[in-house]
Formats: structure tokens, sequence, C-alpha cells
């Protein structure tokens, strides 16, 4: 059979379980097992399936994920996204939008506290979401707001999407997280400067709160040294070199613990509780991993990555014509696909296409983290829209994709200046020498 047919079907066959509600990462392993075996014959596909996953799983590289997961975990646990937006409602809360405001400030503090968006939306749908309803606040426009915001849980760093680049293409992860504050920073004011347009055009739907007194907001202050202290060890450590991205992983969560235990805000039951839920999103990501791994062997052999190379750098279009086009494919791919996966499944083709096309790799790896956190928030998929409509039941998905709208724009203008001025990510680590 035709290797471009079997890896056609092998593609329909992936997408096709993924509708049918089978995990991602079975669904990607299921695929590549079988269309491996339909290529080499069946003895040389179950040796695959026995060698791969210990060779991945083992891979020491990617214990920075499930370290990164705990350290977010143990971090809401010992209460500091609380903390992080109550100093954001006492500075702005008496503002039009104001409460919203804090969401994304808080949106970001926990952000670089944690590697992971879900968790980050979540979280902050648990804390913000119910004071904003209070208050008065349209729900769907917070609730899109607040999935819009957990995007910043992959930019800023740590990332568990930036670590997944970085082994995978062998660049620098210490590089790759500075690299990401820049633009989430850049996030963060785009967001908030749609806040502030809509508190102005729709007043009705953002009350102003109450205004609290300067002592007041100095004394939320005195509450986030934990979150500064943590943030400052796992990056200063990675900077000054005292340790590396995944020894930083493990300090991070340590710390975290240790933050919760002296505060007595971890009990031995929360900490139980807090050990499994990380087990199991790590179990989650690392299942799409190996899957990613098995359907990668499978494209392999039927040549698809490599004429997807070629045909991507031949392309008569230049350079910034390719990355237009590949950029264009993962908007359309957020639609449909889980973040996780489109990063396994399309660095391999896409990335050794940009460095023969001349492009920065740490640059690269920005953009693509840019572009995967549009399906994070986008139709018909839209994970963190989900994860929140778990929350808050009675808003429905439809509410929340529409609040979710304005900042999706905002989105696209800030990938446009990320592409046409690298620098906005590159100068942080080529200042700081990282």
């Amino acid at each position: 059979m035709d290797r471009d047919l079997v890896a056609l079907l092998g593609f329909v066959m992936m997408f096709l379980l993924m509708a049918l509600r089978v995990p991602i990462g079975v669904a990607m392993g299921l695929t590549g097992v079988l269309g491996f075996a339909a290529l080499s014959g069946m003895g040389p596909a179950l040796r695959l399936l026995g060698q791969v996953p210990l060779s991945v799983l083992s891979d020491y590289n990617l214990s920075i994920i499930p370290m990164f997961i705990l350290m977010g975990a143990f971090s809401a646990g010992a209460g500091m996204s609380r903390e992080l937006f109550a100093a954001g409602t006492a500075w702005l809360g008496h503002r039009r939008g104001g409460l919203a405001l804090a969401t994304i400030t808080a949106c970001g503090g926990f952000a670089a506290i944690n590697g992971s968006s879900v968790a980050t939306a979540a979280t902050m749908s648990q804390v913000a979401l119910p004071e904003m309803r209070k208050a008065g606040y349209d729900p769907g426009l917070s609730a899109g707001l607040i999935a819009a915001g957990g995007t910043l849980g992959i930019m800023i760093p740590p990332s568990v999407i930036f670590v997944l680049y970085g082994i995978m293409t062998e660049t620098d992860i210490k590089q790759l997280f500075f690299a990401g504050v820049v633009p989430g920073m850049l996030a963060m004011l785009f967001y908030s400067s749609v806040i502030v347009f809509l508190g102005w055009r729709y007043p009705q739907t953002m009350p102003r709160g109450p205004r609290h007194s300067w002592r007041e907001r100095f004394a939320t202050l005195r509450s986030l040294w934990a979150t500064l202290l943590l943030f400052l060890v796992v990056l200063g450590g990675m900077y000054l070199g005292v340790f590396t991205a995944t020894e930083a992983a493990g300090v991070g969560a340590i710390g975290a613990l240790a933050i919760g235990l002296v505060r007595g805000q971890l009990r031995v039951g929360q900490i139980k509780e807090t050990l499994i839920s990380s087990l199991r999103v790590s179990a989650a990501i690392l299942t799409i991993v190996l899957g990613a791994y098995l359907f990668g062997y499978f494209l392999t052999i039927t040549q698809f990555t490599q004429n997807s190379i070629e045909f991507l750098v031949h392309l008569p279009v230049g350079p910034y014509g390719v990355l237009a086009l590949i950029m264009v494919g993962y908007l359309i791919l957020g639609a449909v696909m889980d973040e996780l996966a489109m990063i396994l499944l399309t660095v391999p083709i896409v990335f050794p296409a940009m460095m023969q096309l001349g492009f920065d790799p740490v640059w690269f790896g920005v953009i693509i983290v840019m572009a995967v956190t549009f399906g994070m928030i986008c139709p018909p998929v839209g994970m963190n829209v989900f994860v929140i409509n778990s929350i808050a039941t009675d808003i429905p998905l439809t509410r929340i994709y529409r609040g979710t709208f304005p900042f999706i724009a905002v989105d696209l203008v800030r990938l446009v200046l990320l592409c046409a001025f690298p620098m906005l990510s590159l100068w942080l680590p080529k200042t700081l020498g990282a």
C-alpha cells in the first residue's frame, strides 16, 4: 500500500477515535501502533510498543513536568491564588472593571508559580468568579476573561508547553522561560486594555466596587511574600546557574509544600489530595506524550515527516509566508485538538523546516506557544472554557465563548506583533545572557 495513503488513513483514524471520545493519548498511540504494523508487520509493532514506553517515561528530563504541576497544586493549596486576587481587588476593585483587572493580575501572578493553563483557569474560577458574580458582573464575560487569563499559565514561566518544546527540539528551557516573560506581560496589558474598553463601553457589565484604604491595600501586599519568594527562587536559581530547569521544578515543588506547611494551610489530608490530583494530571500529560511518540514513529516510516519538511521549505512564498501558513494551520488545529497533542504532533514537522528557513528556535518556541493558546479558548474545543463550565454549570458554553471573543481578537494582534518584532521575546534572554 502507498505510504502516503497509509499516513492519510492514520490521521483519519486518529481524528475519528478522538471524535468518539477516545482519550487523545490512546487515540494517537493506537493509531501509531496499528499503522506501524500495517507497514512493518505485527512483530516489529509489538516490539515498538514494548520499547517506546520504557524509553520515553524513564527520560529524566520529563520529570520536570510532574514537578511543576505539583508546585502549582501546592501553591494553590497554600492559598497563594486567593492572596493574589485579594491584593488585586484591594488596589483595583474600586475602578470600573476593577475585579476583572484584579483577576487578570492574579492569573498572571499565579501563572508565575504554575505551569498549566487549565490549572490556572480552574483555580481562578473558584477564587474570582464568585466574587465577580456577587458584584454584579456579566457572568459570560467574567467566565470568558478567566478562560483567557488562564492561557497565561503556559506563556509566563514556568510552562509545561515550553518544557515539552525544549525537550523535543533540544532548545535551552531556561532561555524559553525567560523569552516568555515579555510576551506574557504584553498579554496582561492587552487583556487589561480590553477590560477598560468594555467597562467604558458597557458600564452595566462591570460595576465599581468599594474603595479600600491605603492601609488595607498595603496590608494585602505583605501576604504576597510567598508567591514572590517562590518565583524568585525558581527563576533566579536558573538564571544564576544554581540549578537546572529540572532541578528548579523539584525545588519549586518542595518550596511550595514548605510554605504551605509553615503557614498551616496544608494539612495531611490536603497534601494527600494534592499528590493524587497532581498524579492524575501528570499521568494524563505523559499518556499524550507517549501516544505522540508512537504516532511519530509511524509517521517517520511513512516518510510523511520528511516529505512535509521538504514541502514547507520549498514553498514559493518565502520564509514569512511559510510562517503565516503554519500559524493559520495552528489556529485551525487549535479549534479541534488539545494543545499538548498539537505540540507533540506538529513540532517534529514544522521545527526543522523553520530552522532551515533561518528562524530563531527560542523565538519560534514563543510563537508556537502563543499559537496554541488560541485552542484553549476557541470553539468548539476550548479546554479552558470546558473547565470553567464544569465549575460554573449554570453559565452556558455559548456565553463563555462569547466572553472570550474580545480577548481572542487582541491575541491575534499580539501574535502579529511577536512575529513582526522577534526582539519582544528575545530581548530578555539576550539581555540576561540566559
